[in-house]
């Protein structure tokens, strides 16, 4: 599957990544040099937001979206949602920029979406693992699948995972003003939509290395608005049946 440029967007939110967004921007051109990247970044004020207009005056393929204050990972999707919409894009990705997503697993992505709405990568599969993490980060996240999947009744392995590749009728059917989670849960919520809309979604092993530079956004308060976020899904997945 071929995708143009002007067709496929990859978003990426920043908060405090001066270190890796100058890195990564060329590293996915290197794997994907058709695609189109969106750096949203939430003021950041270890100057990322500057690194990223420079990204963006030298190369064509680079766009922004500067926000005027932190207001969590979903709302910046959100936001990078509604920009790849209004510009017309077909395919559009969900991507960190710390590497912990690797930009090899792009073609990947692409392949898989040829026959999908919407691409999963799962760490939680053959072929998937996480690399540079503490027992109890591993146990949490492993565990916070296992209770999203069974509360929710989903099929999907890794509902927790952020990186991801939508088609433009899947990101158009979900109410934007239904999802109220910015963490853990956005990504639950996001695929929940998706299935309970009837789309196909599909599962990609990928290989989830900690990052090397920066802080991970992982915090309590993230994990308790997936513990409890789910059962605000399951009434309203009751309500439909």
């Amino acid at each position: 599957m071929y995708l143009k440029g002007e067709q496929s967007l990859i978003i990426i939110p920043t908060y405090n990544e001066k270190e890796n967004l100058p890195l990564i921007i060329p590293a996915i051109f290197k794997i994907l040099p058709m695609v189109n990247i969106l750096i949203v970044d939430d003021n950041s004020p270890d100057g990322t937001g500057r690194i990223a207009e420079d990204l963006k005056n030298s190369d064509p393929r680079v766009f922004t979206l500067h926000r005027k204050e932190k207001r969590g990972l979903g709302r910046a999707y959100l936001a990078g949602f509604t920009w790849a919409l209004k510009h017309d894009y077909e395919f559009i990705f969900e991507m960190d920029a710390d590497f912990s997503h690797q930009p090899k697993y792009l073609p990947k992505f692409v392949e898989a979406i040829s026959d999908a709405d919407l691409v999963l990568g799962c760490r939680y599969m053959s072929g998937g693992g996480i690399e540079g993490w503490g027992h109890h980060r591993l146990l949490m996240s492993r565990g916070g699948n296992f209770y999203a999947k069974r509360v929710l009744q989903l099929p999907f392995k890794d509902l927790t995972g952020g990186f991801k590749c939508f088609r433009r009728r899947t990101l158009e059917v979900i109410d934007f003003n239904k999802i109220q989670s910015d963490g853990y849960n956005f990504q639950i919520e996001l695929s929940f939509y998706a299935h309970q809309a009837g789309f196909r979604i599909k599962e990609i092993p990928i290989i989830f290395p900690d990052r090397t530079e920066g802080q991970s956004k992982m915090n309590a308060s993230i994990f308790h608005e997936a513990l409890f976020g789910v059962w605000r899904l399951r009434k309203e997945r009751i309500r439909q049946t």
